[in-house]
């Protein structure tokens, strides 16, 4: 053991495997040393504990670092910041290369000072797996997967090559390639080994991770959670990962979910329960009977959407059913014999009953008591029970849109529009080429079938004028036969038209994937089909899902459907849903009609999903396919009949609804360790086109000035080894104010690229088509493009602007209307600061690091919010961008405040302190002058470093370059 230490005698042996012996840090042994009431602690705060003890040095952690967390007190003051060094890091690739562009940055940095680049080095092993990338261009056709693959590696052929390039520079930095699962599940499927080892001494697998659904894995007892991409860069190169001591809220499961409830029901009364608890910021840990009683699946699918209900983590202990796991996925004999008898050995192995524990609050649910949610139709959540969701909908529909309402009247609401879609002859719109890249495969289109014939055909378009101008029936299917001519179907508020079964929440759990292909079976055995308005796709989280729903006959009538398999990873839920038909999205937009999606997914903010599709419903995938079977979501599917079977007989959601015995039947073929090992064995052979990607080789990346998805960023253009010092900020504009809930969505440059759009127009006078932009996410590489998108989202609400939706603002003093990136450069160029006035929950949502990076570029001084959501504010101060917060109820109505004023944050200069109250001088246009107390939100003395060296990156690079 290098560097290895053994205070307090802590250093111990545990047995394991077949007379093997291993060495660990004792945690029983540092309470017998009187060092602190350890057994009475949260586990999860064990288990962070164990870290610090192993890692002493003297520097970085010392002994009143492990004394201060042992003593962790369920009700004290959180001062005390804990310095947690991780075992490992996990990368998806929209927040991965981002990253990696920032360490190429900083080897450049390094060779310019005439220093040896490979002083960057990762120092913890790094697994970035490339699942963000697919977009849903096909679907509905056999080989949807293949034909999306080749678009997605189309486009993407620049940053695969970058990140192929990162693979040879870098010691410990491995890509799991496109077309093999979404990050969180392969995390939990292969990538996570529960219990580590380094020159003989074993320590409890812990991570960070840049997606906020890194809590996942805490369904497996590891403790973890989602950073922004600027602390998992710190993180990589040697610096603990920073936090404040937190409050641990005790959750004591009991009972038993009743026949017919899934786990995703069970998630969504959990997000709603603890999200009314305020637990943001806070571990959640899961425990009693009821948590001993879960299957490891469908914990981690609660652990998933931790973020969701606002915890940093949602965690359960580590058991038997831990160990099953493990064993029936494809993990080693000796593997999970350590697993069992080092947290044995360390006392952490079984599920806690009620009272074992002390917490800071205690909170209960009965399982019994969960009923069939789902959760929308802005927020997670948002939870409505099954039977509530026609009601809630009509409700929502006719209430003002200041209520988070859509405002439209009742007359309004049982309008339909007649949408002329092109899917003439049995030709489905999702087998059209679509904008983004994508070519027309040779075999998606019958021979001698032009698929926008019909749109050509005057008559045609002539007959739906000409309907438009009389009564329509109140649904579709009350239309006499042939009234409609080919081609051409009807639209309404309330209908469905994206159906997806995707993302890691629930694509991970075989019990609710396999009651979707019940689901599935059943309706086609009673001959029920989907509308082609309803643009249907299944992404599953693994190749592991499509082996078991292959194996058990499920997916073939899940593609009679519909849902062929589109791609292995995050498509829908996080925006790559792909374009609609055209005409169908044309009816939607000129309408303002106000159409559903309905996804297995954990996010459903505002124009996430697609950016016309306004109400987004999450709910488990069998629930999805019976959704996309009725085709709207105004019904009530405990009383309304889904459609009509081949007999001609009503059916409804019980005919279709699988018993407990035939999942129990199912789930056999998913629990096999073979399968596990056989498609998580060698990822090349499997995917020749990432085989066929080149990369460059090399220690320093060789910049193409004219790239438009990989740049040089500016971060260490003025780079010295002095770090700054604090000063007042004077004489500020407002870039922007906002209310409540404005998410990162909102922030962060997400989705697609409008060709009208800063964005958009950058990218055209670089010669690149619109069609070829791709995403916001895919050019994360290019802080050019995503300076230019930052606050560009087409939902976001500037108070500015009163009644414009958009990324918009007012220029001072002139009172000019433009863009914020068009306002943000007269700023800079005029020498002016700026800063941003926001709500509650500011940058709630997905740890996008750029919500933070182009905050920064847009020459944002600081954000004063009224609260703040943990990973955004964490990374404000890691771009060198202070957030402050309004006390005493403050907020900029009540201050009446309208973007005319100028500002000065004074108290800065005196020396900076964590959570140091402040003064916000506001000086309106009349004259007046009015002060102000903020309290600053850098939390930590390490922040103060951090914000001073100008962010976490510029911080650690001279650190490095010190030493």
């Amino acid at each position: 053991m290098s560097d290895a230490h053994n205070l307090f005698d802590t250093v111990q042996t545990f047995s394991y495997g077949s007379g093997k012996t291993g060495t660990y840090y004792s945690l029983p042994q540092l309470e017998k040393a009187g060092v602190g009431p350890i057994s009475k602690l949260p586990v999860s705060i064990r288990i962070v504990l164990e870290s610090v003890l192993r890692n002493f040095d003297g520097k970085r952690i010392s002994e009143q670092d492990i004394k201060t967390l042992a003593n962790w007190g369920a009700t004290d003051e959180r001062t005390a910041e804990i310095p947690f060094i991780v075992a490992r890091i996990v990368l998806q690739d929209f927040t991965g290369v981002p990253l990696l562009v920032d360490l190429a940055a900083m080897r450049s940095t390094v060779a310019r000072l005439g220093k040896d680049p490979s002083i960057i080095e990762p120092l913890v092993p790094v697994d970035l797996v490339i699942d963000h990338s697919v977009q849903v261009d096909y679907s509905e056709v056999n080989n949807a997967l293949q034909l999306n693959m080749e678009i997605e590696f189309k486009r993407n052929q620049a940053r695969y090559q970058f990140l192929k390039w990162g693979m040879q520079a870098f010691n410990g930095f491995s890509v799991v390639p496109p077309g093999i699962g979404i990050v969180h599940q392969v995390n939990l499927e292969y990538l996570a080994k529960g219990v580590l080892q380094k020159e003989g001494v074993f320590y409890p697998d812990t991570l960070v991770g840049t997606d906020s659904h890194t809590t996942m894995i805490n369904g497996l007892g590891i403790v973890g959670w989602g950073v922004g991409g600027i602390e998992a860069e710190a993180g990589m190169l040697g610096q603990p990962v920073y936090f404040l001591t937190p409050d641990v809220v005790g959750v004591n499961l009991t009972g038993k979910l009743n026949p017919g409830v899934t786990a995703t029901d069970l998630v969504l009364t959990i997000t709603e329960m603890l999200r009314k608890a305020k637990v943001v910021g806070k571990f959640v840990e899961f425990h009693g009977e009821g948590a001993a009683s879960l299957t490891l699946t469908d914990r981690a699918t609660i652990g998933n959407m931790a973020p969701e209900y606002g915890a940093t983590m949602g965690f359960f202990p580590v058991d038997e059913e831990t160990c099953r796991y493990l064993t029936n996925t494809g993990r080693t004999e000796d593997q999970v014999s350590a697993f069992r008898e080092y947290f044995k050995a360390q006392g952490l192995f079984g599920m806690p009953a009620a009272g074992d524990i002390e917490y800071s609050s205690q909170l209960s649910l009965d399982l019994s008591t969960v009923e069939p949610s789902v959760a929308g139709p802005k927020r997670p959540q948002d939870r409505i029970n099954l039977t509530d969701v026609k009601a809630k909908f009509l409700e929502l529909m006719e209430k003002p849109i200041a209520d988070s309402g859509y405002n439209k009247s009742l007359a309004e609401i049982n309008r339909k529009f007649v949408v002329l879609t092109g899917v003439a002859e049995g030709i489905s719109h999702k087998t059209l080429p679509l904008t983004g890249g994508g070519e027309q495969a040779e075999d998606t289109v019958p021979d001698g079938n032009d698929p926008l014939e019909s749109v050509k055909d005057t008559s045609a378009i002539g007959e739906i004028e000409m309907m438009q101008n009389r009564p329509t029936p109140d649904r579709v299917e009350d239309i006499p036969s042939g009234e409609f001519p080919s081609g051409v179907s009807s639209l309404s508020h309330g209908d469905v038209v994206i159906a997806a079964i995707t993302s890691c929440t629930n694509t991970s759990n075989p019990s609710v994937m396999l009651a979707a292909g019940l689901v599935a079976k059943k309706a086609v055995e009673k001959g029920l089909t989907i509308r082609t308005s309803v643009k249907t796709s299944l992404a599953p989280g693994s190749r592991v899902v499509t082996e078991y729903l292959t194996k058990t006959g499920l997916q073939e009538y899940l593609d009679e459907l519909g849902f062929q398999t589109v791609g292995y990873g995050c498509t829908t839920c996080i925006g790559n849903s792909g374009p609609l038909e055209p005409h169908l999205e044309e009816t939607i937009t000129k309408n303002d009609l106000v159409v559903a999606s309905v996804l297995s997914g954990n996010r459903n903010f505002e124009a996430r999903v697609h950016q016309n599709v306004k109400a987004n419903f999450l709910m488990s995938p069998p629930l999805v396919v019976a959704f996309a079977l009725a085709g709207r979501v105004d019904i009530n599917l405990a009383t309304d009949a889904i459609g009509k079977g081949k007999d001609g007989e009503e059916v409804f959601l019980k005919d279709l609804w699988p018993t407990s015995e035939e999942i129990g039947d199912a789930l056999q073929a998913a629990n096999d360790p073979e399968t596990y090992r056989k498609l998580y064995s060698d990822f090349t052979e499997q995917n020749p086109l990432w085989a066929d990607v080149p990369s460059s080789t090399g220690k320093v990346y060789e910049w193409d000035s004219q790239s438009t998805y990989i740049q040089d960023p500016p971060y260490f253009d003025k780079f010295g080894m002095d770090a700054g010092t604090a000063k007042d900020i004077k004489g500020a504009r407002p870039l922007a104010i906002f209310g409540d809930s404005v998410t990162t969505d909102h922030i962060s440059p997400a989705g697609a690229i409008k060709a009208s759009s800063p964005a958009g127009l950058y990218l055209q006078e670089k010669g690149v088509e619109p069609q070829d932009f791709n995403s916001y996410g895919s050019r994360r590489g290019n802080d050019r493009v995503m300076m230019r998108g930052t606050f560009a989202n087409v939902r976001i609400k500037n108070q500015m602007v009163p009644g414009v939706e958009g990324g918009v603002t007012v220029h001072y003093p002139a009172g000019e209307q433009m863009s914020i990136y068009d306002a943000s450069i007269k700023y800079q160029a005029a020498g002016v600061p700026l800063i941003i006035l926001a709500g509650q929950e500011y940058g709630t949502g997905s740890s996008r690091d750029w919500a933070a990076k182009g905050t920064n570029l847009l020459g944002v001084k600081a954000v004063i919010a009224q609260s703040f959501e943990r990973i955004h504010r964490s990374n404000l101060v890691g771009m060198g961008v202070l957030p402050l917060q309004f006390i005493d109820g403050a907020n900029a109505q009540s201050l009446g405040l309208d973007g005319s004023e100028t500002f000065d944050l004074l108290g800065l200069e005196a020396g900076l302190a964590p959570r140091l109250q402040v003064t916000l001088v506001i000086h309106r246009k009349e004259g007046e002058t009015q002060e102000v107390p903020v309290l600053l939100r850098i939390d930590t003395p390490i922040e103060v470093d951090y914000y001073l060296h100008g962010g976490i990156l510029p911080f650690v690079l001279r650190q490095l370059l010190a030493g």
